[in-house]
């Protein structure tokens, strides 16, 4: 069966990394993906809670995890043994799609292909910390750690941030240049106190002859964990263990960024291959009962699986038509453009070049037209405390798309820069969120800056905009405080409810 539904993928000119399908039970399926997916990972108390919550789920019958798959060479899958065969056959047409996503889009070329192996290392590293430092001490910080693992920057794999002898390496490393000086070990910048310590030591006194002249850190910097790691009174094992919870999140993190271009490509395809080469006359309702299951709409929030999909058919389509360019944007006449057909057939080759260079946040800007914000019927709701419910509060394209790119960008979260790591030539850490109309929920952000200075042992400060105030909220280690400044003023962009 496997041979068979690569074969046809391999046709339809999808490349994948070996995928290796493991059929395990309802059970093993739950204890995996309260993992993130991965058998093995360092022990936590929230794996447990998310396995609990998905084996009740399952076993009320209120939910059913159909497929799983791993961005990992080779890829890795997991196939539920009491499915039947044609979702089996499903299961194994969008894990495929799945696995061409990975190897091919951009925004994963960055991502560790051996995490399989590297989680297993975490956890064993981590089990080491729990018999030596103790069970409860390692666990609460694990707990900070995870409260502020969203303050990463995600385009700094791709981005210079620093100069080129600070530049990092998220392949695996510090990149430098070895043929001056001393041979030592290859070693992450922030772990080179503790694999290069001789040399670590010369430039830790370099840099603290610097600290007087120059700013800390000389621009903003996005990469919150990061300056921690760099800064932060951390122990060895507090230093490795935030490095853990840092280098899984920027794993995760494209697949946060491609969620709806990821689940809409596996659908797209899965589709294909099941229509028109795996399922029978006798097979055509099961399929299409759990086909559409997959990608029914809710009234309450979006489903990536169907937004990704009918947006992957509809670019196949306008480009097969040659529905694009100048000459068609500027066609006013509504039937013209319903009939436009230039018989370009470029439809196959457009989809494949956006598997590859988009994340959900492009790929809503660019192709999301207002012909199918009609056709779908998409609109903008929000929250009326009067009536105390969400209602639609626009159909209008302009405000759907506005709404949906601000639900994208940053995958959703707050964007923090570390302005100052000696606010007022104290030690204490200055943040800034970059407010983009949203603000922030009150009650994390207290939570994450309390976390914050747990791990820089200093007061800690971040500045935001509330009612359309700037705020400057604070944490000592024992009590929050909020100041608010001057009234500013909005830009459009910024005048955003969610």
């Amino acid at each position: 069966m496997q041979v068979e539904i690569e074969a046809h993928a391999r046709r339809y000119g999808l490349n994948f990394f070996p995928t290796i399908f493991e059929l395990i039970d309802a059970d093993q399926l739950n204890s995996i993906a309260a993992r993130g997916g991965f058998p093995v990972r360092y022990p936590h108390w929230r794996f447990g809670m998310e396995y609990e919550q998905l084996s009740k789920g399952y076993n009320y019958g209120l939910q059913k995890i159909y497929e799983m798959v791993i961005n990992n060479d080779p890829c890795y899958a997991y196939l539920m043994r009491s499915n039947g065969l044609i979702d089996q056959k499903l299961v194994m047409a969008h894990v495929y799609g799945h696995c061409d996503f990975f190897k091919n889009n951009d925004w994963f070329a960055h991502t560790n292909r051996k995490m399989m192996d590297e989680m297993a290392n975490h956890g064993t590293r981590i089990r080491r910390y729990l018999d030596e430092a103790g069970v409860e001490e390692v666990e609460d910080f694990i707990d900070v750690c995870l409260s502020v693992e969203d303050l990463i920057d995600v385009h700094a794999p791709f981005i210079r941030r620093r100069e080129k002898k600070d530049q990092y390496d998220f392949t695996g490393g510090r990149k430098e240049d070895e043929s001056n000086g001393p041979a030592r070990f290859r070693a992450k910048e922030y772990m080179e106190p503790f694999v290069n310590p001789r040399e670590a030591m010369v430039r830790k006194k370099q840099d603290a002859d610097e600290l007087a002249a120059r700013k800390l850190p000389p621009r903003p910097e996005r990469d919150v964990l990061l300056f921690l790691l760099e800064h932060a009174p951390l122990n060895a094992w507090q230093h490795d263990v935030l490095s853990i919870i840092r280098d899984e999140s920027y794993y995760f993190a494209p697949q946060a960024q491609t969620k709806i271009m990821n689940e809409g490509w596996a659908s797209y395809w899965h589709s294909k291959i099941m229509i028109h080469d795996v399922v029978t006359s006798a097979d055509i309702v099961n399929f299409a009962d759990h086909h559409s299951g997959t990608l029914a709409s809710s009234p309450t929030q979006l489903n990536p699986y169907k937004v990704g999909i009918e947006l992957f058919r509809d670019i196949e389509d306008r480009w097969n038509r040659g529905a694009f360019g100048r000459e068609y944007d500027e066609c006013e006449d509504e039937r013209q453009r319903r009939r436009w057909d230039k018989q370009l057939g470029l439809g196959r080759e457009k989809i494949f070049e956006v598997r590859r260079i988009h994340n959900d946040l492009t790929f809503i800007d660019e192709f999301l037209t207002l012909d199918f914000v009609r056709d779908h019927k998409l609109f903008r709701f929000g929250y009326n405390p009067g009536a105390e419910t969400y209602e639609i509060e626009s159909r209008e394209f302009p405000q759907v798309k506005q709404q949906l790119l601000q639900s994208l960008t940053n995958r959703g979260r707050p964007i923090i820069n570390v302005v100052d790591g000696n606010y007022k030539n104290r030690g204490e850490l200055y943040l800034r969120h970059d407010f983009c109309g949203v603000e922030l929920q009150m009650d994390y952000a207290a939570d994450a800056l309390q976390n914050l200075q747990r791990i820089w042992s200093r007061p800690v400060h971040l500045e935001t905009v509330l009612e359309k105030a700037r705020a400057v909220m604070s944490f000592d280690g024992k009590d929050h405080q909020l100041e608010k400044g001057e009234t500013i003023e909005l830009t459009d962009d910024q005048e955003v409810s969610v």
